[in-house]
């Protein structure tokens, strides 16, 4: 028997990018910018709670209004990303690998949400 949410990769990429972000984030440049740094964990998890939240509702209707707040979460992680890169407490190289995490969690998010959506989007 399936874990339900768990089984999903794009859940387990979103979880996965969470975890990365929290060990980021606990390096001194931006440990130090309390502000931002609390900001992009709580996009991070954001993003992974909503996809678990929304496999687990009773309708399709539902889960896919939770998806669409997971890549409305994704957009935040992604501008703060931008911002920490362009203040220097993250480097280009590191920038562009999780930049590139984050266009693939987007792009699973958008194919579950079309199947979810019956392809009605």
């Amino acid at each position: 028997m399936g874990k339900g949410f768990e089984d999903l990769q794009v859940w387990q990429k979103a979880k996965d990018l969470a975890v990365l972000i929290y060990k980021i984030t606990s390096e001194e440049k931006i440990a130090k910018d309390f502000s931002l740094r609390d900001q992009m964990r709580r996009s991070a998890i954001s993003i992974a709670s909503n996809i678990a939240e929304g496999d687990e509702r009773d309708t399709d209707n539902e889960s896919v209004r939770f998806f669409f707040i997971a890549k409305g979460s994704l957009a935040e992680l992604r501008t703060q990303l931008r911002i920490a890169l362009e203040v220097n407490y993250l480097d280009k190289d590191e920038f562009a690998k999780i930049d590139q995490d984050c266009s693939e969690i987007g792009k699973m998010l958008g194919g579950l949400i079309k199947h979810r959506s019956g392809n009605r989007l």
